[in-house]
């Protein structure tokens, strides 16, 4: 092994693995929630927090890890941060109740905090700039493949081993990195000592629990005027965070303002947050509809996106290459256009009694656009970022795009409790009209107080929101538990509708963006060297 270390591709190789582990399970736990649902008598906005819990506590401390790992060194970081999501991917498994998940979840999102960071930093050090693009081309293009194969590996492990098995599989994979990391990762020292932030760290962090508290509960407490009141506090405390680092641009911010002044950077920073709220707008709704209202267990849901999966891992490393050669700006934009279309598509699509079938040429489209936009974007928003700012740049731009991930699950899981409560209310109506008037009030009522402690669209919710009361004919219990059935299923396919609306909408401006971005062929790094190596033979 000790001939391997150090070797730029076997570091390449065990960053990528411990990168992909972090991301792995946000599209994994996505394809378990009908099942964590009725499993842990979970209600929705409570399995929500399963899943923003993790990127909150990843988005709130993974500038602050980057600042830990140039103190401490990046090598030693990363193996703190794998042992971490290792050892709390275990408590995940073990819960027992929403509670203790989102606490063991809220463990692993430090434990990737600790890692995530070092992985770009390490990379940026190891690789020569002529081979820098490549390698930061593949790091991209493993998160696009780690999130659109979270949902067929997480399919695949409910439905033959239980949801538990999503988290206990990290713990293998994780002690391979683990040994990895020790034998292959040399250790970096950059010899600068950081100074951390503590002000920045708690103001940023603030600002995202009250933003994602208030958007992931607002159903439950009916958007009360404390709601409004907290995601007021939310911006005012995004705003006081960004003056505090405006003072603080000359002794080491948490967010150096520097990096935005490069265009690309600041354009790539802004398009990576639109492609998280996209891909949590693709895999939150359609993991609920494919699994609650067509009734696919959950490996065939998972499968249903098997074909886009393997689309993406084919064109990410080409579209790297190809960004690294000659510029990412107009495969970056194809790539968000054709993920935008795909979901639209997906809209269209979407009805009670789908086959799994109908739904491939959509999801290819958006996987073929996926493929052209991980790769790409990392190595457009690293073009011209000097190596002494390599770690801040890592950082911050995981930081943005986990915060556009944790924005994007909390509004887009607003949107769908919103909607679902209005879609049930009006289907029940519309169903009632067919029903004897002894059970149409009662019947109506049961869907009209579904939002009440939380809205519960597990696999075996399928209208359960009203049970015929005991006495009621058989005849009519039957016909009554079909009303409620269809009340479920039209419910949900109309309240999908309007939420996929929104990520759409926010990959289509991504897009938009792109035009911002500068073309740098000829002074890219691999050009620049190639330039000279012909200068030199001449």
């Amino acid at each position: 092994m000790n001939r391997w270390r150090g070797n730029p591709w076997a570091v390449l190789l065990t960053l990528s693995l411990g990168f992909f582990l972090t991301l792995l399970d946000l599209t994994a736990v996505n394809v378990a929630i009908p099942s964590m649902i009725d499993d842990l008598h979970a209600s929705l906005d409570e399995v929500l927090w399963v899943i923003n819990i993790y990127i909150l506590v990843l988005a709130a401390l993974l500038i602050t890890f980057g600042r830990l790992g140039d103190v401490r060194g990046p090598r030693a970081m990363f193996i703190v941060g794998v042992a971490v999501f290792t050892a709390a991917s275990v408590l995940c498994a073990l819960s027992q109740d929403p509670a203790q998940l989102i606490a063991a979840r809220a463990l692993q999102g430090l434990g990737a905090a600790a890692l995530m960071p070092q992985t770009m930093t390490i990379i940026i050090a190891t690789f020569p700039a002529e081979r820098r693009g490549t390698a930061l081309g593949v790091w991209g293009a493993v998160a696009g493949v780690a999130t659109i194969a979270g949902p067929t590996l997480g399919g695949l492990l409910v439905s033959t081993a239980g949801w538990r098995w999503i988290f206990f599989v990290n713990v293998p994979i994780g002690a391979v990195v683990l040994a990895m990391a020790v034998t292959l990762v040399p250790d970096i020292r950059h010899g600068t000592r950081r100074r951390l932030d503590i002000l920045g760290v708690v103001l940023a962090a603030t600002t995202l629990v009250s933003l994602t508290f208030a958007l992931t509960e607002g159903q439950r407490y009916e958007w009360n005027a404390a709601i409004w009141a907290l995601l007021g506090g939310g911006v005012l405390l995004l705003v006081v965070f960004l003056i505090q680092q405006g003072t603080r641009q000359q002794s080491e911010p948490l967010l150096p303002f520097v990096l935005f002044r490069d265009r690309n950077y600041a354009v790539m920073s802004f398009a990576s947050a639109t492609v998280q709220v996209g891909m949590i707008g693709l895999f939150l709704p359609v993991m609920i509809y494919l699994q609650s209202v067509l009734h696919f267990s959950a490996i065939k849901a998972g499968l249903v996106m098997a074909p886009a999966m393997v689309v993406s891992a084919l064109l990410s490393p080409v579209a790297g290459r190809m960004a690294d050669r000659l510029g990412g700006k107009y495969i970056l934009m194809t790539g968000l256009a054709l993920f935008a279309a795909g979901m639209a598509w997906l809209t269209l699509v979407a009805d009670v009694g789908r086959a799994w079938w109908e739904f491939q040429p959509a999801l290819i489209v958006a996987g073929v656009g996926i493929g052209c936009v991980f790769g790409p974007m990392v190595t457009v928003a690293m073009y011209n970022v000097e190596p002494t700012m390599a770690g801040a740049a890592s950082g911050v731009l995981n930081t943005i795009r986990q915060i556009g991930t944790v924005i994007g699950s909390a509004t887009v899981g607003a949107v769908l409790q919103n909607r679902l409560a209005g879609s049930l209310r009006d289907e029940a109506a519309k169903q009632a009209a067919g029903l004897p008037a002894s059970v149409r009030d009662q019947f109506v009522a049961g869907f009209n107080n579904t939002a009440k402690g939380g809205l519960e669209v597990g696999a075996g919710q399928n209208g359960t929101a009203f049970q015929p009361p005991p006495g009621t004919p058989t005849s009519l219990a039957h016909h009554v538990q079909q009303a409620a059935a269809s009340v479920f299923e039209h419910g949900v396919v109309h309240a999908i509708r309007p939420t996929l609306a929104l990520p759409i909408a926010v990959i289509a401006v991504g897009a938009v963006s792109c035009l911002l971005v500068r073309r740098r062929q000829v002074d890219s790094p691999r050009n620049t060297q190639e330039a000279v190596d012909a200068g030199t033979s001449a």
